[in-house]
């Protein structure tokens, strides 16, 4: 009587651990997927960002350019078109963001980054553990008790 009680219980305990491990995998997939949204959505947003500053930025740069023209014209002194120089790759990058290749560009850096020089990518004093959390809240903390 006993065997089948105790079979009965293992058979509930293992279901019960392939349940919470089955939920675990399913909060974790889920936690990935919103955390990639998220970037997905703040990436959106940087780009929306750089086309609606480059409609005022190309604005101001077309009106800078041809008053700089007119200005130099008028003195008959090419110095005055200077500031174009400036200006005309604050534009070009600013357009380059928007509606170019820049972002292509920069994750295929990053992923040659992570490729070749992972060094870089180390955190000072190794990455975060359990422990040193464990540690920076005792020490933070009005009511922790020492035993």
């Amino acid at each position: 009587m006993g065997f089948v009680f105790s079979k009965s219980m293992n058979d509930s305990l293992k279901a019960q651990q392939e349940f919470m491990l089955m939920n675990s995998r399913l909060q974790l997939e889920r936690q990935l997927l919103m955390q990639n949204q998220m970037r997905e959505r703040q990436t959106a947003m940087q780009i929306a960002w750089t086309r609606e500053f480059l409609k005022y930025f190309g604005t101001f740069f077309g009106l800078a350019a041809v008053g700089l023209t007119a200005g130099a014209i008028k003195k008959k002194n090419p110095g005055v078109l200077l500031p174009i120089v400036p200006l005309s790759f604050i534009f070009a990058y600013q357009y380059d963001m928007g509606y170019g290749t820049l972002l292509q560009r920069m994750k295929v850096e990053a992923e040659n980054i992570m490729d070749t020089q992972s060094t870089l990518l180390e955190l000072p004093k190794g990455q975060l553990t359990y422990e040193d959390l464990e540690k920076i809240r005792r020490s933070q903390s009005k009511f922790f008790i020492e035993k």
